[in-house]
């Protein structure tokens, strides 16, 4: 063997292949991970409150956002399998000018930091209604058990992760779905919800509350990253736009990766929905006009007044499976935003520590949690167009992508879904500060 062999060849070395059958089950996992953003506490304050308050009027907006979340999750897992970067590392690679590339950086890091206050919070919360801890040390423990976790990942690689997020998930399913069965929603209200309309600036702010929990930014720039150290080989050379041969390093072709994504995007897409749609119509069937139902607390103790303790607990246990597993995947979000935009890596451990602060802050001031966790989200809809934008134009291209770029009809579909979340924003705007 030539002692000077090249960095491709190191890579295909020091790669383990995969079983040569190459199952579909073995390719799935990245967007379950990724998926996990769509399930997190932010998601449950928004549902649950937009339930509470407005009955059935916001079904759509769930179901829209999920369609949209579907295609853009895929074309964030594309990006990552086709050039073996994250969207922060092409965007890095990309943006010359340093100040452009730190002020993308900032933004991006503080839609980072809002997403962790949101699962920081909704963990402290989840432990306080289930064993009285206060909240500040509930969040205390959410950030330390999230770093275990990450410890997981960076040791014992991307699968053992997957498969302790994915065992999140069941639960996460579990504890928000099982409400929904003791006490259906009515068919007309869910029917009658599909039909786009608002009903003042409140529903606007929560329609955006959960849009921005729905298609989360983080979520953009972490599928990509997941996707790429699951299939790109370690050792892997960092390039500025010249893609070495991919599918000779891992041994699986691009085409078939992608169709494996399509159906890892759709089962994660499809839970994720289901769950998110049965949070909002627990709310809406059983706690719609109830006082304090528009808060964790509140519905938790609706919950086990109308429904038994039962279905108030295993709430509370998805809610905070749902804080475990989504700061998490967050702080790892975070980690590549810092290491794709300003080419560093700082210790995951003071990383970790510093992203904590803000949420401890909120909860050791008094915030309450619940407004705290909206308002969250709508700081996370105004970063999706920053994320989304620059996805669809580096997908479409050529140079980027090459034969895998998206289809005409594709990118249309993301420019349809970004005029339509940057319109939503400008409404939202315009209500609150106009008084409208």
């Amino acid at each position: 063997m030539p002692k000077n062999a090249p960095p491709a060849d190191a890579a295909l070395r020091a790669h383990r292949r995969p079983p040569t059958s190459t199952r579909l089950a073995w390719l799935l996992g990245p967007a379950l991970v990724a998926g996990v953003a769509y399930l997190d506490p932010g998601n449950v304050a928004s549902n649950m409150t937009a339930g509470a308050r407005y009955g059935y009027l916001l079904v759509w907006v769930v179901v829209i956002g999920n369609v949209m979340a579907w295609l853009i999750q895929y074309l964030s897992a594309k990006l990552g399998i086709v050039t073996g970067q994250s969207l922060p590392e092409t965007l890095g690679h990309r943006i010359r000018r340093p100040w452009a590339r730190r002020a993308y950086w900032l933004q991006a890091e503080l839609v980072a930091m809002a997403t962790d206050i949101a699962e920081v919070i909704g963990g402290a919360v989840a432990l306080w209604l289930l064993f009285g801890i206060p909240l500040l040390w509930g969040g205390v423990i959410t950030g330390s058990v999230s770093i275990v976790l990450l410890m997981v990942q960076s040791r014992r690689g991307p699968r053992a992760f997957e498969f302790i997020v994915i065992g999140l998930v069941a639960i996460i399913a579990i504890g928000f779905t099982f409400g929904v069965f003791l006490a259906p929603p009515d068919a007309a209200g869910v029917v009658g919800g599909l039909v786009p309309r608002f009903d003042g600036t409140d529903s606007v702010l929560l329609a955006a509350s959960i849009l921005g929990a729905t298609i989360m930014p983080h979520a953009i720039y972490a599928h990509s990253a997941l996707a790429r150290d699951r299939f790109a080989p370690a050792g892997l050379p960092q390039t500025k736009g010249v893609r070495p041969d991919l599918d000779a390093l891992r041994g699986i072709p691009t085409a078939r990766l992608l169709r494996a994504t399509k159906w890892d995007v759709s089962i994660a897409m499809l839970i994720a929905g289901t769950v998110n749609l049965c949070i909002l119509l627990l709310a809406a069937a059983n706690l719609a006009g109830v006082p304090g139902t528009d808060s964790l607390e509140g519905a938790y103790a609706a919950l086990d007044a109308g429904l038994g303790p039962m279905v108030a607990t295993l709430f509370a246990v998805g809610l905070l499976a749902s804080g475990l597993a989504s700061t998490s995947v967050g702080a790892y979000a975070g980690a590549e935003i810092m290491h794709g935009l300003l080419r560093v890596r700082v210790p995951l451990l003071a990383r970790r520590l510093v992203t904590l602060v803000p949420a401890l802050v909120i909860l050791g001031v008094g915030v309450d949690p619940t407004l705290a966790l909206v308002l969250s989200q709508v700081v996370l809809s105004f970063g999706i167009p920053f994320a989304l934008i620059p996805l669809v134009a580096l997908t479409a291209q050529r140079d980027v992508l090459g034969a895998f770029r998206n289809r005409a009809l594709t990118t249309a579909a993301g420019i349809a879904a970004s005029v339509f979340l940057v319109a939503l924003n400008g409404v939202l705007l315009w209500l609150v500060f106009t008084g409208a």
